[in-house]
């Protein structure tokens, strides 16, 4: 893959990342002066994710590592905008909510259901559904990291 196929699959990626953190952003009410921010926010987590996985991160380490940027952007915008940092990174991190995965998992399910036990289907259904769970949990652990090291009441050590 050259470099001019990673920047466009990159800027591909990003735009259209964009486009759902600021749907979401409208649907939780987000200030409008935000809706920018809330865009930038997607594509950098979405775009970040892309450049790791391309370099040979798995997309659940890759996903942890985006929300954890996101955060952090997201503690900077709402210092200098003085409004919650969940204004800006809950919208943004939305776009890398693993939706195949998890379809994939339910139709394995359904089919199990369905056509009853196989090796195949079970392996599946346990691959898609813990690839699933990993990336939330790495989305949920990268959002709380913020909180974690400067919203601490007691020091680290």
């Amino acid at each position: 893959m050259s470099f001019f196929d990673l920047f466009l699959g990159l800027i591909h990626d990003m735009f259209f990342a964009a486009i759902p953190a600021v749907g979401f952003a409208l649907v939780f009410n987000v200030p409008q002066k935000a809706l920018l921010y809330c865009a930038f926010g997607g594509a950098l987590g979405h775009g970040s994710r892309y450049l790791m996985m391309h370099f040979g991160i798995p997309i659940e380490w890759a996903t942890l590592f985006a929300a954890i940027i996101v955060s952090m952007a997201g503690v900077h915008l709402s210092r200098r905008f003085l409004a919650h940092p969940k204004v800006f990174t809950v919208a943004s991190l939305i776009p890398m909510i693993p939706g195949v995965f998890a379809y994939k998992a339910m139709i394995a399910l359904v089919e199990l259901n369905h056509v009853g036990y196989s090796p195949e289907l079970v392996a599946m259904l346990m691959e898609n559904f813990l690839k699933a769970m990993f990336i939330i949990a790495g989305l949920a652990v990268g959002l709380a990291m913020p909180g974690l090291l400067f919203y601490r009441r007691k020091p680290i050590v």
